[in-house]
């Protein structure tokens, strides 16, 4: 059997890879197609285009990318009908995926959207859209099935795959180890985003901050994961044109997030999924973002809630600051930074809060994944 699957950014390749997992544990002989990054190729996913070209964010930045957007997903498109699947399944990217799902539902395959669009944060008018687009969502966060199910669409959470395996409490010390950290001086993770457009607006910011916290904290010590080798490049370009002396203590990674995240005192974290993992690490850190004025203000203006950041929404309180467009600048991060690296109590208080809301996001992921899946793979 085959199934078509779609994934547009590093995020969504982790979890379609945990779908792919999930269910070939099931039905070993399932076969998976579409636009797959590394980790669900490594799962046996066959990536018909390059999962990059689906990465970007903001309206301007898809309004310059439409043309080719849309030529790939009607490309997409034609080759699923003339070879349907069982099952279509689009791992977030829900602009790209609904738009897809429907002419695919129309043509008579069930379509599945993996993790729910946010119409609880912002832009609630899409329940309908979505309704005509897919035959049922798989959640990940608790609270989403009741919104969903009350706009008629079939809603099961299937717990946050990141959750379900990191541990609890997070291993620091065994994080710093393998690291080669030792001693008692502060570490800062710095993740400026996943997306290339992301770096252009952050990877300057964040030497910048760092360069300011380094004067203030001469030992202090910063990790820097990094995603594709694109956004690799365009941080070191950062660095090396912001800071050319090259004193600054930054270890650029390949990857490795989760383990730069849990071996991390602190960490300036952009918004979106990167802001979760910091808090199922264990991390304490400070949120920010910033877009083009134009596209920020149009966000803005269509946003339900006063948070931006996943742990703040999850909790429903201001558990971290949030520090964006035109409030970013490296003094003032640099400041929030400094005080959550000099305050040891509001540190362990975030971490209990953590550890909370790490439990509240946890179920058997690859059975969830499975039951939901099983009215159509059986």
């Amino acid at each position: 059997m085959r199934i078509g699957i779609v994934a547009g950014e590093a995020s969504g390749d982790y979890l379609g890879a945990e779908v792919i997992r999930a269910l070939k544990l099931r039905w070993p002989h399932l076969e998976f197609e579409g636009i797959a990054g590394p980790k669900m190729q490594a799962e046996g996913a066959r990536s018909l285009y390059p999962m990059e070209v689906l990465s970007v964010r903001g309206y301007l930045e898809v309004i310059r990318h439409l043309p080719r957007l849309l030529r790939i997903r009607r490309e997409l498109a034609t080759h699923f009908e003339l070879k349907p699947p069982e099952l279509f399944i689009g791992v977030d990217a829900p602009d790209f995926n609904l738009g897809l799902s429907r002419r695919l539902k129309k043509s008579g395959i069930t379509t599945v959207q993996c993790v729910a669009p946010t119409v609880w944060a912002w832009r609630k008018g899409r329940l309908p859209g979505i309704k005509t687009a897919v035959n049922a969502v798989l959640a990940i966060f608790p609270f989403e099935p009741a919104i969903f199910e009350r706009a008629g669409i079939p809603t099961r959470w299937i717990g946050h795959p990141i959750a379900s395996e990191l541990p609890r409490p997070p291993h620091r010390a065994a994080a710093r180890e393998a690291l080669k950290i030792s001693g008692t001086d502060p570490v800062v993770a710095l993740l400026p985003g996943s997306r290339i457009s992301e770096l252009k607006f952050h990877a300057e910011l964040f030497v910048q901050t760092a360069k300011r916290l380094h004067l203030k904290f001469p030992k202090i010590r910063f990790l820097v994961p990094l995603a594709t080798r694109q956004t690799y490049d365009l941080f070191n370009e950062a660095m090396w044109r912001t800071e050319p002396e090259g004193t600054l203590p930054i270890t650029l990674m390949h990857g490795h997030a989760i383990q730069a995240l849990t071996a991390s005192d602190v960490g300036l974290v952009a918004s979106g999924t990167a802001t979760l993992e910091a808090a199922l690490c264990g991390c304490p850190m400070v949120v920010t973002y910033r877009l083009f004025s134009i596209t920020a203000r149009m966000v803005r203006a269509r946003k339900h809630l006063p948070f931006v950041s996943l742990p703040n929404i999850l909790a429903q309180d201001w558990l971290v600051p949030e520090i964006l467009q035109e409030d970013a600048t490296p003094e003032n991060l640099a400041r929030a930074l400094a005080n959550l690296v000099s305050d040891g109590k509001t540190r362990q208080a975030l971490e209990a809060r953590f550890l909370e809301l790490h439990g509240s996001l946890i179920t058997d992921s690859p059975k969830a994944i499975c039951d939901a899946l099983a009215p159509w793979l059986n």
